[in-house]
């Protein structure tokens, strides 16, 4: 949708003032730990793109030409080739419940206005499934294992871009594999999550 190669979403963690429970598409898992247990505390952008209710760029937050001369950028964005980034942050209620942070290589150019203003759009459904995923009582839980338990990473990336509503075609781009293995991925993940279609799929993992 925005022409973007990684993705990962927090969940913000307010007594220990952190970011934990993390979920990625084309990032190194071990990279996200390192994250949530080292670089987050020594990340000079994120604290105050966090501030923010709308979507922000890195770059509206810290001149990119400082940023590349970090600890942060150097050995761990560049490690998965992270190089233009923006976030948007839940809110709800004067709390911030988590975010989704979307990255493009340094192949690529920086997020415009006009896709600042799409993921703007997209804020408040964000927020509303937020919000409703942690409600007391609400079986998030047995969400996160049939993704953690059962699907594949690679699943698990197709699974969430079909949730996002994208075709065979463009989840094929962004993976950067055929439609055919597309649809291998999703016929293993209708048969490990038990059902058969993509619109089942979304409603079971969305519960």
């Amino acid at each position: 949708m925005l022409q973007a190669q990684f993705y990962a979403s927090f969940v913000w963690q307010p007594i220990q003032q952190s970011f934990g429970h993390s979920t990625q598409i084309n990032m190194e898992p071990l990279n996200l730990r390192a994250y949530e247990t080292y670089y987050q505390f020594h990340d000079p952008i994120t604290p105050l793109m966090q501030r923010y209710r709308v979507a922000v760029r890195a770059t509206d937050v810290l001149p990119h030409e400082y940023l590349r001369k970090t600890e942060f950028f150097n050995d761990f964005l560049m490690k998965d080739g992270l190089y233009w980034g923006v976030n948007l942050y839940a809110w709800h209620q004067g709390n911030n419940l988590g975010d989704m942070r979307i990255w493009r290589d340094r192949r690529r150019e920086n997020f415009s206005a006009d896709e600042m203003r799409l993921l703007d759009m997209l804020q408040p459904a964000f927020v509303t499934a937020l919000a409703r995923a942690q409600r007391p009582g609400h079986d998030a839980p047995e969400t996160m294992n049939l993704f953690a338990q059962r699907l594949t990473t690679r699943e698990q990336d197709t699974a969430r871009l079909v949730m996002l509503g994208l075709p065979d075609k463009e989840i094929a781009r962004q993976l950067e594999i055929s439609t055919t293995t597309v649809r291998t991925h999703l016929e293993n993940a209708f048969r490990k999550v038990g059902v058969n279609s993509r619109a089942a799929l979304v409603h079971k993992l969305r519960l």
